[in-house]
């Protein structure tokens, strides 16, 4: 009886040590393990959002997400477009070329180079170091991922042909990707109608009667999925809206009273700007069927600029809506403890601001855009005021993954400011690059230089005085101009040559 006694008490003190092993184990196994990354690229999406503090904007899920990780007050995108912006994220660099302020830059300089040393994207950097790879939508300039013209069947050619394991999309009622990035509730789109539409749409659907529901599907399946692998994962998600045409679901419209959304606190030119500096909003008037053509020459009316922004305003909510379906499947499944969320806007938009509708211009409305980032365990609950640039994600989350860069790249790594928001290793400047100019962004200042003959070329705004970019003040404080142009030169890359 003893000895059975004393081999029970041996037994029940070998499972405590094998379950403390074990756990111990476990315990360094997760410290170990690299993150997973859930990127959410966005596109037009300026810093219209409650967590920026507009007050009209319904955009719960995003608010929580910024309320619990990091929201980045000063982000500035390199270029003011699609693709070229992309194309800065994902390679880390500045333009150094013209061809690298267009749309076609990411097709033309990666999708044709062979697999060499350096690896195309930050993307193919963490795929070489074991994670696996999946893109939904638009996460480089394609709409689908899929080299093809805006009115052309499908190619099997990948914009970017080492970056993912998987490149997957649900075109629906569309057919394509680009059909589907410009599609309307009854299945037709901008290309098939010949731009005789309207530039908004409230559509009488559910989530999924326009595209990003159902690449939001998509989404939530493949985390389904992801969960079970035994490699760290990138998923990156491309939503179209609020980009051109303004088309989301009737609920979303219905969150807003339009007399109570108001029209731009700056919508004439700037005083001391050549016309050149700004645009005539020809990507919306390029949709045929708005009822006004606003241009420089003749501002929208306030009735029709309130229903742009109640347009826009819409699309915001539906994609907030979407993006909180993804991170609730993130926590559904167990994996927020180990996983990276990122939301980018890939540009800022003019609404009606400097009298432009659209993107494409180096003012702020254009170049700064929303960037949140929850980082897992993190409890951060102040905003971060630095001023960061695009090119700064690339290694900022490589070093969050443990992963080496060990080529150069324009960005530097932030991660400092996830660590008591200590700024003191920052340039704290953002250098933008469009229309024949190089911007400047300090704390206070925004320098811009035009390489061309119209004058004036140099544009110097006060954000301390003239937040919104009212008045270009460079004649008056030549001093402050002559000061800051050396920090503006050390960004000339030399594209305007």
């Amino acid at each position: 009886m003893l000895k059975i006694k004393l081999l029970h008490m041996i037994v029940k003190t070998l499972l405590k040590l094998f379950i403390i092993s074990t756990t111990i184990l476990v315990s360094c196994s997760k410290q170990n393990e690299k993150p997973n990354i859930v990127f959410i690229a966005v596109d037009d999406l300026r810093t219209d959002l409650g967590c920026y503090d507009n007050p009209v904007v319904h955009s719960p899920n995003l608010d929580k997400l910024a309320a619990t990780g990091f929201l980045f007050e000063n982000h500035f995108v390199n270029v003011p477009t699609c693709g070229a912006s992309r194309h800065s994220l994902l390679t880390g660099m500045r333009p150094t070329t013209k061809a690298h302020l267009g749309n076609d830059i990411t097709e033309h300089v990666l999708s044709d180079q062979p697999e060499t040393d350096i690896p195309e994207t930050f993307i193919h950097q963490l795929k070489r170091n074991g994670y696996h790879t999946v893109g939904i939508g638009k996460i480089s300039h394609s709409a689908d991922g899929l080299l093809y013209g805006y009115t052309e069947q499908p190619s099997n050619k990948r914009e970017l042909p080492y970056s993912w394991d998987e490149l997957i999309f649900n075109p629906g009622k569309w057919k394509t990707g680009w059909n589907a990035f410009f599609g309307y509730a009854n299945g037709e789109n901008r290309q098939s109608l010949d731009r005789q539409v309207k530039p908004y749409e409230k559509g009488k659907v559910s989530d999924t009667g326009y595209v990003d529901g159902l690449t939001t599907q998509l989404a939530i399946d493949k985390l389904r999925e992801l969960k079970n692998s035994n490699k760290p994962f990138f998923l990156g998600v491309g939503l179209f809206k609020p980009h051109l045409p303004f088309t989301a679901p009737k609920k979303y419209w219905d969150l807003y009273n339009r007399d109570s959304i108001p029209i731009s606190a700056n919508p004439t030119t700037p005083q001391n700007v050549n016309p050149q500096s700004l645009h005539n909003s020809h990507e919306l008037n390029g949709y045929k069927l708005g009822e006004e053509k606003p241009t420089l020459n003749q501002p929208a009316s306030d009735a029709y600029a309130k229903q742009l922004k109640h347009a826009y305003y819409a699309c915001i909510s539906y994609t907030d809506h979407l993006i909180g379906t993804i991170i609730d499947q993130i926590k559904t499944l167990g994996l927020d403890d180990n996983t990276i969320i990122v939301v980018w806007g890939d540009h800022g938009w003019h609404l009606g601001d400097q009298q432009v509708w659209g993107k494409h211009t180096i003012f702020e409305n254009a170049l700064k855009s929303t960037l949140i980032i929850k980082v897992p365990n993190s409890k951060q609950t102040k905003p971060i005021t630095s001023i960061v640039e695009t090119v700064d994600i690339y290694p900022t989350l490589m070093a969050l993954c443990n992963v080496n860069t060990n080529h150069t790249i324009d960005g530097e790594s932030f991660t400092n400011l996830l660590n008591n928001n200590d700024s003191s290793s920052q340039d704290d400047v953002a250098y933008s690059y469009f229309k024949n100019g190089i911007s400047l962004r300090t704390e206070r200042y925004r320098l811009t230089k035009y390489f061309r003959k119209a004058e004036p070329t140099i544009e110097l705004y006060d954000h301390d005085t003239d937040p919104l970019e009212s008045i270009n003040v460079a004649s008056k404080f030549p001093d402050v101009v002559n000061k800051l142009m050396p920090v503006l030169e050390k960004g000339n890359t030399g594209l305007y040559k």
